[in-house]
């Protein structure tokens, strides 16, 4: 297609090919999930899974992509996949418009190439990490952008080897509990986040039968969760094309 010239002239057109048969899970679609499903569809990935139990919030406009007064209690899923179709007609997009929870994990995850986490609260994330270990899904997860200034100190590592992030230290935790030490690449930055509540930023308070939640409200600007997405976009484009990360 035209409209991939200049990403094939990049990456070639063996892997606009690749890219275009390629399956891609975008679980969350807050200020992560919305530019890593944007770069992605811009970049020639065909077909898309969007899943996100949230609707659109007038305090989402500051840092989310399909965030605008006109989508003002919108679903998230619905809103990003009539956004990704305006930029390319041609996508397979499947939404799923509730949490990434235990009892729809499996059916979720079927027929996949890749998944992009960009979920926010603590058990479904690792839940979810967990499985893609196990069935070898191929996975990039973000961590915690809230709470955060400085866009020189987002890194990419092996989750065992991050710092400095109060979600990433809570998944490590919880995944080694499950005899997971590493071999998850995450995004990640090494900043100390602003004390701000709860103190696990980015974390759940609590998480009720997976279906509910009881958070504080953190702090975010655009340009953090921005750059946290066009990263793990970035990482499953190269991967898919066989590039060395």
């Amino acid at each position: 297609m035209e409209q991939f010239n200049r990403t094939s002239l990049l990456f070639g057109e063996d892997a606009i090919e690749k890219f275009q048969a390629s399956r891609v899970a975008i679980m969350g679609l807050g200020g992560v999930g919305s530019y890593a499903a944007e770069a992605l569809a811009r970049s020639g990935i065909g077909k898309f899974l969007l899943v996100d139990f949230d609707t659109i919030s007038i305090t989402n406009i500051n840092r989310q992509l399909p965030a605008l007064h006109e989508t003002i209690g919108k679903l998230k899923t619905e809103a990003m996949r009539d956004r990704l179709l305006k930029i390319n007609p041609n996508l397979e997009i499947d939404i799923y418009s509730d949490f990434c929870a235990e009892d729809s994990r499996n059916h979720l995850l079927e027929n996949l190439d890749f998944v992009v986490d960009a979920i926010d609260s603590l058990t479904p994330k690792v839940g979810l990490l967990e499985e893609c270990y196990h069935l070898k899904i191929p996975i990039i997860s973000s961590m915690g952008a809230a709470g955060k200034f400085d866009p020189s100190q987002i890194q990419m590592a092996d989750l065992s080897k991050t710092k400095n992030c109060p979600l990433a230290k809570m998944v490590r935790k919880y995944l080694r509990r499950r005899g997971i030490s590493k071999g998850i690449p995450v995004i990640y930055s090494t900043e100390k986040p602003i004390p701000q509540y709860p103190p696990e930023a980015g974390t759940d308070k609590e998480w009720v039968g997976g279906r509910g939640r009881i958070r504080g409200t953190l702090g975010s600007v655009v340009y953090m969760p921005a750059i946290f997405g066009m990263w793990a976009a970035s990482y499953v484009l190269r991967v898919l094309a066989g590039k060395e990360v």
